[in-house]
């Protein structure tokens, strides 16, 4: 005897099969490896971009305004050394423009790491709010040149005075003269 199911229709136990068959399987354990390794390219990348920016300013990167590159020079001596102050025949012509901005007040090497320092005063002589770098080379007396650093500062206000240093993190030993190499000058 055959029996006859109505279309559509199937007879029982064959259907729907019970709700634990067939749904999705449940998601793996979500692993923070890959957050730690994208957080940490993040990392490095914004680190190069921000050494990038900084080498730029160092270099020079200027946008239009003006530049220098007459040297204004000072002697130093080890810093365990009293400073002496240079002595003077006649007073030099003062340098016109950004140059004439900035002079060299002091300059030693420091006694225990050896790293020589300038400081640096910048008098803001424009009519304009300005930004200031200042590059600075420190030679020895036979004029070789040992190491270079940068001072820099922003939103001088026209005749502001401010105190800069320019600190290398080259080791020189025995006396250096600091000079000025380069000042770009910019409106803030």
């Amino acid at each position: 005897m055959s029996q006859q199911y109505p279309q559509g229709q199937q007879p029982q136990g064959w259907g729907q099969q019970p709700p634990q068959w067939g749904g999705q399987p449940p998601a793996p354990k979500k692993s923070s490896a890959g957050k730690i390794v994208g957080l940490g390219c993040l990392g490095i990348v914004g680190l190069l971009v921000v050494i990038g920016v900084v080498g730029a300013v160092a270099m020079g990167g200027d946008d239009g305004g003006e530049a220098s590159s007459k040297p204004a020079t000072t002697v130093s001596e080890p810093a365990a050394a009293p400073e002496k102050e240079p002595e003077e025949d006649a007073p030099a012509k003062e340098p016109s423009g950004p140059e004439g901005d900035v002079k060299i007040t002091g300059c030693e090497v420091n006694g225990t790491t050896g790293w020589p320092k300038a400081d640096v005063l910048i008098t803001n002589r424009s009519s304009k709010k300005s930004n200031y770098i200042v590059s600075v080379e420190f030679v020895n007396a036979s004029g070789k040149r040992l190491g270079e650093a940068f001072a820099a500062s922003n939103n001088v206000a026209a005749g502001q005075e401010v105190e800069a240093e320019a600190q290398s993190l080259d080791q020189v030993e025995g006396k250096v003269e600091c000079r000025v190499t380069k000042v770009t000058r910019y409106a803030s």
